[in-house]
């Protein structure tokens, strides 16, 4: 199966868009008597349990690996950080069949550097997807983009305040560098279908400028910047259905708000309430 046909499926699964940001941090979660892999790993098999009975099933995945590696103490050969995201991974495959997990990692290098990211994410991690910098052109992108089973998103106009400060330059043509990227994003999935890109839900007009290029071509899209960032799922969903997109292929994401929307621990009593609470509203917004 390639991977634009995963995320067609999926998304007709389960019903809807949602992708579920898996970046947490052990000190906001229950189950603090136990170690750092033993608190994440109970942690996920909870709220997972309570997600399967709830019938509340997102249409991705995307933990991102630095909220993982930075747990590890390599210099003390203790990985703790490393071994959670493998059991996160188990965890994945075992409740949720056929939903692609999206290894949020940004790799971007050139040569033998970029095949052997693409092979950790790959190979190793057995990820369906990854993201991606475009900075150092086609020599980096291209070893992750080589097997259409595997997706692949780019960094095109991203949600963090800070994205403007490139990604809004004014080339010589007179178009900004996310536009110019986007081009090039349209190229490297020529023939493919499984080169997508990020963009961010926090620029609204920008968004629908490049969803309606994107739209033409089927560009699979991974939206972040929903929830506490301050983006609207609402308001992508309908920029998306303005311009045509085909809504299968996007996955609108959120992260802290769904795996610990209190924000500051300890967690509280009802903490399984406050997430499947923010997951079910969240479903109900991305529905198709």
């Amino acid at each position: 199966m390639t991977y634009r046909e995963l995320l067609e499926t999926s998304a007709k699964q389960v019903g809807n868009v949602v992708c579920m940001g898996l970046d947490v941090k052990p000190e906001l979660l229950p189950h603090a008597e136990q170690g750092i892999r033993h608190r994440l790993n109970t942690y996920f098999q909870q709220l997972f349990r309570r997600m399967n009975l709830s019938g509340l099933l997102p249409a991705a995945f995307k933990p991102n690996i630095g909220y993982y590696a930075v747990l590890d103490n390599p210099r003390e050969e203790e990985f703790s950080g490393s071994l959670a995201l493998a059991d996160l991974f188990d965890l994945l495959e075992n409740f949720f069949p056929n939903i692609p997990i999206i290894l949020d990692s940004k790799r971007g290098d050139i040569a033998t550097s970029s095949r052997n990211y693409a092979d950790e994410a790959f190979k190793r991690w057995r990820a369906n997807a990854i993201t991606v910098a475009p900075y150092m052109g086609s020599d980096s992108v291209g070893p992750f983009i080589q097997d259409s089973t595997f997706g692949t998103y780019i960094l095109n106009r991203t949600s963090n305040p800070g994205g403007k400060d490139l990604q809004n330059l004014i080339l010589h043509s007179e178009i900004p560098l996310y536009e110019a990227v986007a081009k090039q994003i349209i190229a490297y999935n020529a023939g493919k279908g499984h080169v997508g890109a990020v963009v961010g839900a926090t620029n609204p007009e920008e968004l629908k400028a490049i969803a309606k290029t994107y739209a033409e071509q089927s560009i699979p899209l991974l939206i972040p910047g929903v929830g506490s960032q301050g983006g609207s799922a609402t308001d992508v969903m309908r920029i998306l259905r303005e311009v045509n997109y085909p809504l299968p292929l996007v996955r609108i994401n959120s992260s802290s708000a769904l795996t610990h929307p209190w924000k500051k621990g300890p967690a509280p009593d009802d903490w399984l309430d406050q997430c499947e609470g923010s997951l079910r509203t969240l479903i109900e917004e991305c529905s198709l």
